[in-house]
């Protein structure tokens, strides 16, 4: 590991309980910065209502440190949006935002299209999946940027134990980063970008940023994201403006193998466009379904297309001068 990533682990890398919530309540009053929450929703009717009950009630009424919880619908078939909305969560279907350019289907196209529909300074990102949702997810990344102003983005970093579909705990994950970042994103980051080795969680769907540093950033529109975000952020303002901070046990939702090999040719393809931006010849990932005695071929495209700043959006633009 690299000297510079030594020191900023022990520079930069907190706990939850290192910033009380009444020193960050003081920071938010005195610097007058106001406080986004966005949750990107696709299907996830089981939990998202109970993630923004306790962000309502923890953060919002008992301590007022967030001002708005958005909630972003993907285009969901179920009772997404209202489970949100029944919770107190300002509900925005994704395809109603910046709708002169065709949404596509994607987790990146839902946060980029969010900067257009909240206001806050800090944009927190929690995703929608959670089980067992703990209020210290927020206050964990966003109470650095409150009181550091020369932090530009905060990361979450926890265990992810293998949870069954009830949600009980089939194994400790201490230490690990899921099996996507532990075969793909941390092997590209330590080869590639190896002031990036010191994020426990570089692929975790908790942090939050600054809008200034946000709306200067390319969204990949799929599960590249993440790992696009936290590159670009570092070559735009250096690894000392980014930290990661331990919010403890985090339990959601898992994919299957195939879903996340589509994710990985997709965090794939994010890494070789910031190595190279070189053309791939064909963007798309032949995985085998078993049918009967045989094996069938299924191919996926894999997310190619980003957007861009939204900085250079021109209802962007006008709703700053408004």
């Amino acid at each position: 590991m690299l000297e510079e990533v030594e020191r900023w682990l022990i520079e930069r890398s907190w706990s939850v309980t290192d910033r009380p919530l009444h020193r960050i309540l003081a920071a938010k009053r005195a610097s007058g910065q106001t406080v986004s929450v966005v949750l990107p929703a696709l299907n996830e009717e089981a939990t998202v209502g109970d993630i923004v009950s306790v962000i309502r009630h923890d953060l919002v009424h008992q301590a007022p440190l967030v001002d708005e919880v958005v909630v972003i619908d993907s285009g969901s078939t179920d009772r997404t949006s209202e489970a949100a909305a029944a919770a107190g969560a300002r509900v925005v279907h994704r395809d109603v935002i910046l709708p002169r350019i065709p949404a596509v289907p994607g987790k990146g196209e839902v946060l980029w299209r969010s900067l257009l529909v909240t206001r806050g300074d800090i944009v927190c990102f929690v995703d929608a999946d959670l089980r067992d949702f703990s209020s210290d997810f927020v206050t964990g990344i966003v109470g650095p940027l409150l009181t550091d102003p020369h932090l530009q983005l905060v990361k979450a970093m926890y265990d992810r134990p293998m949870t069954r579909a009830d949600g009980s705990i089939t194994g400790a994950g201490a230490g690990q980063g899921g099996r996507v970042t532990e075969l793909m994103a941390r092997p590209l980051l330590n080869m590639h970008w190896p002031q990036l080795a010191g994020f426990v969680q570089p692929l975790g769907g908790e942090y939050a940023a600054r809008r200034g540093l946000l709306e200067r950033l390319p969204f990949p529109v799929g599960y590249g994201v993440e790992l696009g975000m936290l590159v670009d952020a570092l070559h735009m303002v250096g690894l000392d403006a980014l930290a990661q901070v331990d919010v403890g046990v985090r339990k959601h939702r898992h994919q299957d193998g195939q879903a996340l090999g589509r994710m990985a040719a997709a965090i794939y393809r994010t890494a070789q466009l910031r190595l190279a931006r070189a053309h791939l010849l064909r963007p798309s990932l032949t995985q085998f379904e078993r049918a009967g005695d045989a094996f069938e071929p299924r191919t996926y495209s894999v997310d190619t297309e980003e957007r861009p700043p939204m900085a250079d959006i021109a209802e962007y633009q006008a709703r700053r001068v408004a």
